[in-house]
């Protein structure tokens, strides 16, 4: 068939709409969304026939031109659209906070309590039993304040955030004494230096990359009574400000660590420096560990812990190691605290009811350590000991050969990571369903994975795609299984 004449069997629009699921669809949704894809699609075919070859013009299918397929075309089309480009994923990686997607998958009652909130209206900023305005800031203080043993506390919307503030609320025009083995960046170039600078704080270096002394601290701190030996400020005072100490700071090492001739000083000499020369000394920890992880090979410092060694102030991320929402929570000392939330950027960094109901939910859970380890997904997976995670890599697998037999099956032993900037040296052992197919490579099913209706983000290693079960949930080994079909 000639190119002339396979243009004159592309279908009317009008004769394409009278299809029935066309016509349905339009009922549902806007005959002119309807409309416009039916006539994208005859275009796109239109376009494909001019440029089509004489070879390619003798294997053309005329069946694409019949109305019926065309208005299959279409509504296919119209489903692309209306998808939001934010959606579910299954994370086969072994990778548990993976920040691509979306770090900390939230408990349950975190969920239901998202959605109670948000249908309708709530108590964000309004006191019942006063019947009055209230503050944002008492939702959680108390909670968090009782399971930390802070004296009080305020949530802005990351960690990233929480520094800005702490920075700007106690070191704004004052130098904030770091470890220069502490100047850490996080992913998307968040870096400790360039956020003080923002803040309005000076950063001032101590020691060296690999080892800092709690005399390094010390020869660094300027108070007034040191300052007045410094004749040089004599000349120009309007510069003795600068050279203030505003704070101490320790700055946790979350995404890499330094081993071999180290040395760092401890959060207890900090704080008995900080009482010397009344200075607030601050931990920005960032993974916001809640429990004592370390019988599951989680060695890293946990919140109740640090504010116990006597620090001012403490800041780290809700949707980390705590297992919440995005979240920068700040908590220590209320004559600081009070501070920053009269800070002008607590407004520019507040967060919202969403937030506050899955924060409050996932925080309550931390009332009973053993209920936290059961319903806190993140910390379900690095408590799950490596016979459960092969067990359920076996039922992974059946489910997979019930779909597709003509796949070769491979259960093999993983070391899956914390990942989302957390505990970098800590490998946890696991299991994998490695799975192969004698027509494709591993990074052909591995797209295909991709393109599912619910996508599974598996892990290839060594030429091999791996399942990694200990971030697949229970409820979605059939969803995974579905995707091989």
């Amino acid at each position: 068939m000639n190119r002339k004449e396979l243009l004159r069997r592309l279908p009317k629009i009008d004769e394409v709409l009278k299809e029935e699921s066309l016509v349905v669809l339009a009922e549902e949704s806007s005959p002119l969304l309807v409309t416009e894809a039916v006539r994208e699609v005859i275009g796109d075919i239109r376009s494909r026939i001019l440029g089509l070859s004489e070879d390619g013009l003798a294997e053309f299918s005329v069946e694409i031109l019949e109305p019926g397929r065309v208005a299959e075309a279409a509504a296919r089309r119209l489903a692309e659209d209306e998808k939001l480009n934010l959606y579910p994923v299954i994370n086969a990686t072994g990778t548990i906070l993976h920040t691509n997607l979306g770090r900390a998958p939230l408990c349950e009652d975190a969920v239901e309590n998202v959605g109670r909130v948000s249908r309708g209206y709530s108590t964000l900023e309004y006191n019942v039993e006063k019947g009055m305005r209230g503050s944002r800031h008492d939702l959680v203080g108390e909670l968090i304040a009782e399971l930390t043993g802070a004296e009080d506390a305020m949530v802005v919307n990351n960690n990233a955030a929480a520094t800005m503030i702490v920075l700007a609320a106690l070191g704004r025009g004052k130098e904030i004494i770091v470890s220069r083995g502490e100047l850490v960046e996080i992913g998307g170039a968040f870096r400790i230096p360039d956020i003080m600078a923002q803040s309005g704080a000076f950063l001032q270096e101590v020691g060296t990359s690999n080892k800092t002394k709690i005399s390094d601290y010390e020869n660094a701190i300027m108070t007034d009574e040191i300052l007045e030996d410094y004749d040089f400020f004599e000349m120009d005072p309007r510069h003795t400000e600068r050279f203030r100490t505003g704070a101490l700071m320790k700055v946790h090492k979350s995404n890499y660590d330094i081993v071999g001739f180290t040395e760092e000083v401890e959060l207890e000499e900090l704080v008995e420096l900080g009482r010397k020369y009344k200075l607030p000394v601050i931990f920005d920890m960032g993974n916001g560990l809640m429990l004592d992880m370390s019988e599951y090979g989680l060695r890293e410092p946990n919140v109740p812990a640090s504010l116990a060694t006597g620090i001012d102030v403490i800041l780290f991320s809700g949707d980390k190691l705590l297992g919440g929402p995005q979240a920068g929570i700040i908590c220590g000392k209320k004559k600081y605290i009070s501070k920053m939330k009269k800070h002008p950027l607590a407004r520019a960094m507040r967060v919202d009811k969403m937030t506050f109901a899955a924060l409050e939910a996932t925080l309550a859970k931390y009332k009973d350590p053993k209920i936290a380890l059961r319903d806190i997904p993140i910390l379900n997976m690095i408590a799950a000991s490596e016979d459960d995670m092969k067990e359920r890599a076996e039922r992974l697998a059946e489910e997979i050969r019930k779909v597709n037999s003509k796949l070769a099956l491979e259960l093999v032993r993983v070391e899956d990571q914390i990942g989302g900037g957390s505990a970098p040296m800590v490998r946890l052992p696991g299991w994998a369903v490695s799975v192969a197919d004698g027509k494709r490579s591993a990074d052909s099913i591995e797209r295909r994975l991709r393109k599912a209706e619910v996508p599974v983000i598996a892990r290839i290693s060594d030429d091999r795609l791996l399942l990694c079960v200990r971030t697949i949930a229970e409820n979605e080994l059939a969803t995974v299984a579905a995707a091989f079909r």
